[in-house]
């Protein structure tokens, strides 16, 4: 057996990212071409697309492409693929932009020239389309559709090369990892089932018993965390790693887990994103997914378990990755142990059924924790991050609910 092929007909990785006298080349020309601003989340995707992670995919998206993901989950060539990969810049720019020029991407927020294109398309979207079928809401206080109406008017089509993947190598050198590297870490451990774990928060026992369910079934376990941006609130990702590696290293046999992290932002697409994780966890060489409750979910836009309808309504071989699907978890004192709602016959009053939301208010209010609910060595690691802010964290509980 071997590790799951990379996403795609060619089933091989397509990194996108210079290096060498060509980097060296490209970053010169690019000092004499337009620049283009692009957004964090803009970043993420080409930094995804320079290191192999949105493996087939040589550029941001056409209109056809574009419509084509939105309505079918497909790509103009046929490629699977459920939420558009695109760029967006002003009319104006856009106006002095020719047909065929290269251009230059930098990060609005750093300055940094993160790549050269060619610019092959100009075109107009009706977002609110976008909204309604990746999204599902066209409510704008959906922080992923306030992404895409806070793009500008006319998104840009064309191939990239990518030449820098902004500070996430040296701001995270322990667990940032290349599809490339994640590959290579799964054979040496001999792994060839691999279950991702998709995370944006601290590790709790649910969190734990999920990865725990995934090691009985595959050869390992690969903690993969966001490393991008989240909305107010979140636990940092320094944080969840201090929290995670101790729990890793006090609660789980010996080379059963692999940690990784990747940069993109979080657009909280639910079902969507589920598959847009499943389809990069299989670039990573992961042969499952772990769907839990509310998979990437936010609010109630989403039922607790469309993430894992959703693969069912996806063509037969789209995907490699599989999901796992585990319902919603917790800790049941008549069951004295770890249960879901498949596995528990009792009741809610016996069930520790806390979300990530309520556990951040109480720590930042410095509340007593129920039992069972965390780990005290991570419980320990959050308190202290808690004290350590100068200000008080505002926890709304009212509009988010908590998606793994």
């Amino acid at each position: 057996m071997a590790l799951v092929n990379p996403h795609g007909k060619d089933k091989k990785l397509m990194p996108l990212l210079l290096t060498g006298a060509e980097l060296t080349a490209e970053l010169e020309k690019a000092k004499s071409l337009t620049q283009v601003r692009i957004s964090s989340r803009e970043v993420g995707d080409l930094i995804m697309m320079g290191i192999g992670g949105f493996t087939p995919l040589t550029g941001f998206m056409t209109k056809a492409d574009w419509q084509g993901v939105c309505d079918n989950f497909t790509m103009a060539d046929g490629t699977f693929w459920p939420i558009p990969i695109t760029i967006s810049t002003t009319q104006g720019q856009a106006d002095s932009i020719k047909d065929g020029e290269e251009i230059a991407l930098v990060s609005e927020e750093s300055g940094e020239t993160m790549a050269t294109m060619i610019v092959n398309e100009k075109y107009s979207i009706d977002k609110e389309h976008e909204c309604q079928t990746v999204y599902t809401t066209n409510d704008i206080e959906h922080p992923g559709v306030a992404m895409v109406m806070n793009q500008e008017e006319i998104n840009l089509a064309g191939p990239v090369k990518v030449l820098s993947q902004a500070n996430f190598p040296s701001e995270y050198p322990e667990i940032y990892l290349t599809p490339a590297q994640s590959r290579a870490i799964f054979e040496e451990k001999g792994w060839n089932t691999v279950a991702a774990f998709q995370t944006r928060n601290p590790m709790h026992r649910s969190h734990e018993y999920l990865a725990k369910i995934a090691i009985e079934t595959c050869d390992g376990v690969f903690i993969h965390m966001l490393l991008g941006k989240l909305k107010p609130g979140d636990i940092p990702s320094d944080v969840r790693q201090n929290a995670i590696d101790i729990l890793i290293e006090d609660y789980f046999v010996k080379d059963t887990c692999a940690i990784g992290g990747y940069p993109l932002d979080m657009r909280y697409a639910g079902p969507r994103e589920a598959l847009l994780h499943a389809l990069f966890r299989q670039n990573y060489g992961c042969s499952h997914l772990i769907v839990g409750r509310d998979h990437a979910g936010v609010g109630d836009y989403y039922g607790p378990f469309d993430a894992h309808h959703i693969f069912d309504e996806i063509p037969a071989g789209a995907l490699e990755t599989q999901p796992l699907k585990i319902d919603w978890t917790f800790y049941c004192t008549k069951c004295d142990g770890m249960a879901s709602m498949r596995t528990c016959p009792h009741g809610k009053e016996d069930r520790m059924l806390l979300s990530g939301t309520k556990l951040r208010k109480m720590l930042s209010e410095g509340e007593d924790v129920p039992d069972h609910f965390s780990r005290p060595e991570v419980l320990t690691i959050l308190r202290e991050y808690y004290e350590g802010l100068t200000e008080k964290v505002e926890i709304k509980t009212h509009k988010y609910s908590e998606g793994v």
